[in-house]
């Protein structure tokens, strides 16, 4: 949902030119809208970061996925494209790889919501702020905000003339250009046009294809009009659009295996673990990632007595396409695995809020949100595939078969020698996925905030969501071997063993005994039948063995007789919270906060079934061969929060405490397999976590400022995971420490020049990037009965450590010009960000890594 009007005031009244204020010695009187009202930090009574424009600016951050060093509630992580970021607040967030999974972090750019990581990538050159709400905001955003929210601000046109420019160059060939400029169109209509480039080389060298992976590659453009005919109406205008075309992203091995032998025997490569961090990596094919991304949106705010009415109205639309090598390996072995998402969204927002007497502020809201999600993909086989699975065949059966070998062998059970001949692993063959979704959801909300005496306000809030879900698929698989009933052919190639066998002792005509002459040796030979039937058995159990290699099985496409395709969710969530000025710089809160995110569709080709559908798609008869079930979608996720806090502001110093327990029902889990994604839900994971914020400015022009964050989490009931009964662990990827110090000096010369030293350190603490790895789970090849601790124990050996120093030096003169030095990453603390099954090897991990240190000078004119 959108969010109150910008603040106005001291911040609108500022000329261009000047130098944008740090706030960092009057850190809680920034204003913010968290409440989608104007407040200051201080005054508002929830879990508030706020980063600063000239906070951003100082530190050089270019896009998202850089907040996380200076918020460490918020981690950041990027993956297999441009378009795939997660976002986690308190140890909370999912959904960037799979377009059908809603996040539980909501991201919205001037009141607007950006539903997908494709559509939030932005470097904004008039920013005025981001806030970054913690803890469940569904009450007033919805569903969209189980876990917290992400709200960026710019800057609205303004009736003077100004703007500004800034040029950045560093190392990896990075350039960026940026800029904006505004001024009035007439007496009551103001503009504003702003836009950026920013491109860099890559820091991965593929030594195979000799491409730059992990570049930037993007610009944008962006024009507001803003129109004040008087002081009751405003109404601002805003549309952009924006492109990306980058080679995305960098995959090292950190593991190796037998499948790796195997890779390099066909004459592909894949670096060494121990080089994981050398910025070299090996593909047969370069990444393509592709975005464009644009939108338009109308608010206006109009002042009736002590009333204050808003309409937000905004359509987007985002077209992704990516295609990349899958296996992330030399050898041609995943073809292509390319996906084409387009995502149209349209909003509508109204709400009336009101002050009375300074006792009550009240406001009250529809919202509509209607999406509409068509993905297009594909993932075929390479000319390599064939050679490589011939050896892992040979692996996985001791040397008993050969790919040539089962073609003949299963040909011949069914009657044709000749019917697979060359068929198996061949190039071309693969899936051809199609999915749609359409999405809509109305809320209806209200907030009330009661002031009982000088120092005492209650606030009561509610929200009411009702969300439909329908989707289709459309996948077709041509993998001829993955479509073949392994159980069933190795019962016929048994009995045909022991045909063989019996016929050649009885001297049946053609060698095979019938039916009836097993029986009747079996009846009188029952000792040599038995030893006969253990051998055949023991001779073809290998070939259960090999639906390992089954990657791309049939698919059960829906709607179907059984599954409608359809989900409905309704949701109340709610707020209660009091919070208490104990002196005019110190107050107090406590409060409950629910959340709510609606079903996700798992839009994937590991989208199977729920287990609830078994009994009636078994009764239809309209299962495929090899049948899976357990991860078409996840039900509703709900989240509550307790929190209590204490702001305060001594003019020199600030700072803000906050201690919660939060827990969410239903965490819609998305796990990698090595060929698809599990969806599934958490029973319960709950987290407890102190957060602490504050600032102290001991001399002239120094700042310091110091956060830290320490959580606790845990699964408290996850039965059914990707890993078995994983209730009482950990989760992964949640750092029980994470911190950040910063340092701002700010000396003013006699001429009104400025140097302004800026630095920060973030460190997270030790952490396990993924609870396990799937692919390492051990299953009997008969019966399927899985142990699980395999998995769990692969992942062990993987933890991130996080020590980031990033720091500028400014000279900022009076005329305007300002001329900077940065770095981010001085140390070049390098880490895996997560690590994954690698694709189609077995034994194999694979792994994203951080970006390495960067460095550069800038500058920047304002008028």
């Amino acid at each position: 949902m959108a969010l109150a009007q910008d603040a106005q005031g001291a911040e609108e009244a500022q000329p261009a030119g000047d130098l944008p204020s740090d706030d960092f010695g009057n850190a809680n009187e920034i204003v913010v809208t968290a409440t989608k009202r104007e407040q200051t930090l201080q005054e508002v009574p929830v879990a508030v970061t706020v980063a600063t424009a000239a906070q951003i600016e100082r530190e050089f951050i270019r896009d998202l996925k850089d907040l996380g060093s200076i918020v460490p509630s918020l981690r950041v992580g990027e993956r297999q494209s441009s378009a795939n970021t997660n976002f986690f607040i308190r140890g909370f967030g999912n959904g960037a790889n799979n377009a059908g999974i809603e996040p539980s972090v909501g991201v919205f750019i001037d009141g607007v919501y950006r539903s997908r990581t494709a559509a939030q990538i932005s470097d904004l050159p008039d920013l005025e702020r981001i806030e970054v709400l913690r803890g469940p905001q569904s009450t007033l955003f919805g569903k969209n905000a189980s876990a917290g929210v992400i709200s960026i601000s710019t800057q609205k046109p303004k009736f003077e003339f100004g703007g500004n420019v800034e040029a950045s160059y560093g190392n990896y060939n990075a350039v960026v250009v940026k800029g904006v400029v505004t001024g009035p169109l007439s007496d009551t209509i103001a503009a504003s046009l702003s836009g950026g480039y920013n491109r860099r080389d890559g820091y991965n060298k593929d030594l195979n294809t000799g491409a730059k992976l992990g570049d930037r590659d993007r610009w944008f453009a962006r024009g507001q009009l803003l129109f004040q005919p008087d002081s009751q109406l405003s109404v601002r205008l805003i549309a952009d659009y924006g492109k990306i075309d980058e080679v995305c992203c960098g995959v090292v091995n950190v593991r190796q295996s037998a499948a790796t032998n195997a890779i390099r025997a066909v004459g592909g490569n894949v670096n060494a673990p121990a080089d994981r961090f050398s910025n070299e990596v090996y593909n047969n094919i370069i990444p393509v990632n592709k975005i464009e991304n644009y939108g338009f949106s109308g608010q206006i705010d109009y002042e009736v007595g002590p009333m204050t009415l808003t309409s937000i109205t905004s359509y987007r639309n985002t077209d992704s396409f990516s295609d990349y090598d899958a296996d992330f390996t030399s050898a041609d072995i995943v073809r292509t695995n390319a996906s084409d998402t387009r995502i149209k969204t349209f909003t509508q927002e109204f709400r009336a809020s009101a002050s009375i007497a300074d006792k009550l502020t009240a406001l009250v809201g529809a919202y509509y949100f209607n999406e509409k999600i068509a993905q297009d993909g594909a993932i075929q086989w390479g000319t390599q595939a064939r050679p490589y699975l011939d050896l892992l065949v040979r692996g996985q059966s001791n040397n008993a078969f050969t790919i040539a070998g089962l073609e003949n062998l299963f040909g011949t059970l069914q009657g044709n020698p000749a019917l697979y001949t060359n068929r198996f692993f061949t190039a071309g063959q693969g899936l051809a996925e199609s999915y749609r979704l359409k999405n809509e959801a109305i809320s209806i909300f209200g907030q009330f905030d009661v002031k009982l005496g000088d120092r005492l306000t209650l606030t009561a809030g509610v929200n009411y969501t009702h969300d439909k879900k329908n989707f289709a698929t459309n996948v077709t698989s041509n993998d001829v071997f993955a479509g073949l009933n392994l159980p069933a052919l190795r019962t016929a190639a048994t009995n045909a063993a022991i045909a063989q066998t019996v016929g050649g002792l009885i001297g049946a005509p053609g060698g095979f005994a019938s039916a009836a002459q097993i029986g009747a040796f079996a009846a009188g030979n029952p000792t040599a039948f038995n030893a006969i039937s253990t051998g055949a058995n023991t001779q073809t159990a290998a070939l259960l063995n090999l639906r390992a290699l089954q990657f791309l099985p049939p698919f059960l496409n829906l709607p179907n007789s059984v599954e409608n395709g359809r989900a409905r969710d309704n949701n109340v969530s709610w707020t209660a919270r009091a919070s208490y000025d104990l002196t005019d710089t110190m107050n107090v809160y406590a409060g409950v906060a629910t959340g709510f995110k609606a079903s996700s569709v798992n839009l994937s080709r590991d989208s199977r079934p729920p287990l609830s559908a078994q009994a009636g798609i078994q009764a239809a008869g309209i299962g495929v061969v090899n049948q899976t079930y357990g991860s078409r979608f996840a039900s509703p996720e709900k989240a509550t929060s307790y929190e209590a806090g204490i702001k305060a502001n001594w003019g020199l110093a600030t700072a803000n405490v906050a201690v919660f327990k939060q827990s969410i029902r239903g965490f819609q889990s998305n796990i990698f397999t090595g060929t698809g994604f599990f969806l599934g839900n958490a029973g319960k994971q709950s987290v407890f976590g102190i957060e602490f914020e504050g600032t102290v400015k001991p001399a002239k022009g120094l700042t310091l400022g110091l956060s830290m964050t320490y959580l606790d989490p845990k699964y408290n009931d996850f039965k059914n995971s990707a890993f078995g009964d994983a209730t009482g662990i950990t989760p992964a990827d949640i750092p029980p420490i994470s911190s950040t110090f910063t340092v701002t000096y700010d000396h003013e010369f006699n001429n009104g020049d400025h140097l302004i030293l800026y630095g920060d350190y973030h460190y997270e603490s030790e952490v396990q990037t993924v609870e396990g790895l799937p692919a390492f789970i051990v299953r009997d090849p008969v019966t399927g009965a899985a142990n699980y601790q395999p998995g769990l124990d692969a992942a062990r050996p993987f933890k991130r450590e996080v020590s980031d120093l990033n720091s500028s030096i400014t000279y900022a003169m009076q005329n305007g010009l300002e001329l900077s030095v940065w770095g981010r990453n001085l140390l070049d603390n390098r880490y895996l960000n997560v690590i994954f099954d690698s694709v189609a090897q077995s034994g194999s991990v694979s792994a994203y890594t951080n970006q390495p240190r960067t460095y550069g000078v800038a500058a920047r004119f304002r008028w």
